[in-house]
């Protein structure tokens, strides 16, 4: 990274059994995880049907969400399948950062859906909170700009899969989508310039939409596109390394 060799610890959690004692349904997990936020974040890039991440997760979590903390979901007694969950983190990863000794400055919450359609069809619809305070100022553009105040990313998914032929392993179809929106208040700072801190209140989204077909065990093709609508940008910051202009980016693959 940035042409230095880094060594990362991604993941290393507890996580309750069936038999530890909670009630059915309950679990609960702690260290550090790719936590259950949208579709894709809780699953290892390795596992994607692309060479990269959509640009909603590139920007508004660096890839992926893989903080210190803890999570607690339970899947309720119902025919639908049904999931609620919250969950408290460290605050020092991305899209926070900047931690200034400070723990459990961030939380989130979800809840999901999902079912079958018949006996080779399934679906699932899932809503995500993921909230905080980086007091100790979020980095980002190479430590180029530094924001602090509040931000609140929202997060939806929609995953409906076929299996033409009964069997997912061999034939599969898979449609899957999730819509990203980061509303912030606070200021951001470019040590670029010299306008100093600025007062920012605004949103940006970001969504993607993928279509995927395994057409045998080893093989699949897909296409995926992407895109986001960056916020305005105060006067203050207006050339900084934080001016869109105008630009909303969008990605093909």
């Amino acid at each position: 990274e940035d042409g230095s060799d880094i060594v990362e610890l991604e993941e290393a959690y507890a996580q309750t059994l069936s038999d530890f004692g909670l009630p059915v349904g309950l679990t609960a997990k702690m260290g550090r995880a790719f936590w259950t936020l949208g579709y894709l974040n809780e699953h290892h890039g390795h596992a994607d049907d692309f060479a990269d991440r959509p640009l909603p997760y590139r920007v508004f979590l660096n890839k992926s969400f893989n903080d210190d903390g803890i999570e607690i979901s339970y899947v309720l007694p119902t025919d639908l399948y049904t999931e609620v969950g919250v969950g408290t983190f460290r605050g020092d990863d991305f899209p926070l950062g900047g931690g200034d000794g400070e723990i459990f400055r961030q939380w989130s919450s979800f809840a999901r859906v999902g079912g079958d359609i018949g006996a080779n069809q399934s679906w699932r619809l899932g809503g995500y909170i993921l909230d905080g305070n980086p007091t100790g100022g979020r980095t980002s553009n190479e430590d180029a700009v530094t924001f602090i105040g509040d931000t609140d990313l929202y997060v939806a998914d929609l995953r409906y899969t076929w299996a033409p032929g009964g069997n997912p392993h061999t034939e599969e179809v898979i449609l899957q989508g999730e819509y990203f929106r980061r509303d912030e208040s606070g200021t951001y700072e470019d040590t670029g310039s010299s306008t100093g801190a600025v007062t920012f209140d605004d949103s940006s989204t970001g969504w993607y939409a993928q279509a995927v077909y395994k057409f045998n065990q080893q093989w699949r093709i897909g296409g995926r596109y992407s895109g986001l609508s960056a916020p305005s940008v105060p006067s203050g910051l207006s050339g900084s390394t934080l001016d869109a202009d105008g630009h909303d980016p969008k990605t093909y693959a």
